[in-house]
């Protein structure tokens, strides 16, 4: 159900990469070389998605947080306003707040404490923490032969986060917990500055310094290569991993913070936390948590183990993640919601439905793969489709594909379970707005969008093999509908 590495829709052999789950029922094994990662060759269809978002999608997330801003989070309203001539886009632009040195100071101070987390978590652990092991875990084989480690230490780096959160509201009063809400514009502008920063430098450095030159791609188009990425794993050092660290920190970390914020400011101004401000504190929290309680898992999906590091991830995850995967909570405080109880009690019961399909999904496949399908599914034998495919290197091999539990029922259930939560956590803002639900129709897009492409490369890969698996498993997210 998070939605972080790579939050942005894009045409081509790269579609969108947002949800943190295998893309199907398929063990994860070496792709072909048509089919790793981003495209080698890139066409007018692609290249027109590729200038469509450098050219909007920036104005896409300030049109939404101005909309919250001047116009109580009407999408609407400014479009009518600007057509009949009763505002200009001089005037919207200078009613928004401009980049501060205070939220330049917190924003710098964030992304420090993040790195510092990132990097010295583990030395720490090592040093004071008698017969720590550590959380060193192995990625999966890139196409240059490489087996990068990683330490995982998100878990920790959040509950840390949090914990001094929680200490500053009740017993430090370092800072109101409402800074994030107070500063949200300006902090738009800073977030803006570091998710251009970096993907300039990963594109400078994918040209004169790759981490692994192998495991670089360049089409002769300079779009797509900084829109896509260049670099396969760009690191410095040892250790310091960019998807990893921008993927998890400073975004999904952010995520709640910033709904707690959100909180604060709804008490501040109208005395009480509403019950729909709570779902979506909760529900989403529940995300974030699975997320980095399985970060080691997370090392084994697409958004690892095929993309690479250019602008929609560095930029997205700077950007687009924590601006408007939080739209809800945003919305809840210009627009305070106390739900009936049983509409919300089943908004919670939907968003814990979801939560649970998405991961015992996962969990299934993950089971599945790990002993080659030497386990039980439901409390039976799991039934497979045995398939074989040709590696980069012309070398046969053998795979099973999944085509028991969940993944009886449909090809990306999980995807299923994914739209289910995010459906939950727009119900719990009523229907006063539109503004809340462009998270599920965007997510709906961008899953079928995925899924479609998830099942492209994988009937490249297995030819027959998958036309087998799909006469056995017909439907791909809605059992007996699609």
């Amino acid at each position: 159900m998070l939605r972080a590495s790579s939050p942005l829709p894009v045409s081509g052999e790269k579609g969108p990469m947002a949800a943190k789950s295998y893309a199907g029922a398929v063990r994860d094994e070496a792709a072909p070389r048509g089919q790793w990662g981003r495209a080698w060759e890139v066409d007018w269809f692609s290249l027109a998605g590729v200038l469509f978002l450098l050219l909007f999608a920036p104005f896409i997330v300030y049109y939404f947080i101005m909309a919250c801003d001047q116009y109580s989070c009407s999408l609407t309203a400014p479009v009518l306003d600007l057509a009949s001539g009763r505002a200009r886009l001089s005037h919207i632009w200078a009613k928004t707040p401009s980049v501060t040195k205070e939220a330049a100071q917190i924003y710098a101070l964030w992304v420090s404490f993040q790195v510092l987390l990132y990097v010295g978590l583990p030395d720490f652990c090592h040093k004071f923490l008698p017969g720590y092991v550590g959380g060193v875990q192995e990625g999966a084989l890139t196409p240059a032969g490489v087996i990068n480690k990683y330490e995982i230490n998100g878990l920790q780096a959040w509950l840390i986060t949090h914990l001094l959160w929680v200490a500053n509201s009740h017993v430090l009063s370092w800072f109101s917990p409402t800074i994030i809400f107070d500063n949200w514009i300006p902090l738009l502008w800073c977030a803006n500055i570091l998710g251009y920063a970096v993907s300039t430098f990963a594109m400078i450095k994918g040209y004169l310094f790759p981490t692994n030159a192998r495991d670089c791609k360049f089409t002769g188009n300079f779009f797509y290569n900084y829109m896509m990425g260049i670099e396969f794993n760009p690191r410095i050092g040892k250790w310091f991993d960019f998807k990893l660290f921008f993927n998890g920190r400073p975004g999904i970390v952010a995520w709640t913070l910033i709904n707690l914020s959100f909180a604060a400011k709804q008490r501040e101004l109208h005395g009480h936390v509403t019950n729909s401000m709570v779902l979506v504190n909760v529900l989403q929290a529940i995300y974030v948590l699975d997320f980095f309680w399985n970060e080691a898992w997370y090392l084994k999906t697409i958004d690892i183990c095929h993309d690479h590091f250019g602008w929609y991830l560095g930029w997205g995850d700077c950007v687009w993640l924590p601006y408007l995967y939080t739209l809800q909570g945003l919305y809840l405080v210009h627009h305070p919601v106390q739900l009936p109880v049983p509409h919300a009690a089943g908004v919670l019961l939907l968003g814990l439905l979801g939560y649970y399909v998405f991961r015992e999904a996962n969990h299934q496949k993950d089971l599945f793969r790990r002993t080659d399908g030497r386990c039980l599914i439901w409390g039976r034998k799991p039934r497979a489709i045995a398939c074989t495919y040709t590696s980069a290197d012309g070398q046969r091999h053998h795979s099973k594909l999944l085509a028991s539990g969940f993944w009886g029922l449909a090809r990306h259930l999980n995807y299923t379970g994914d739209l289910m939560g995010s459906l939950a956590y727009c119900l719990a803002c009523g229907g006063g707005h539109l503004l809340p639900y462009f998270y599920v129709v965007y997510m709906a897009v961008l899953l079928t969008h995925r899924c479609l492409r998830d099942e492209h490369r994988c009937a490249s890969k297995y030819g027959g093999d998958w036309a087998r698996y799909t006469a056995a498993v017909p439907y791909r997210l809605l059992p007996g509908i699609f």
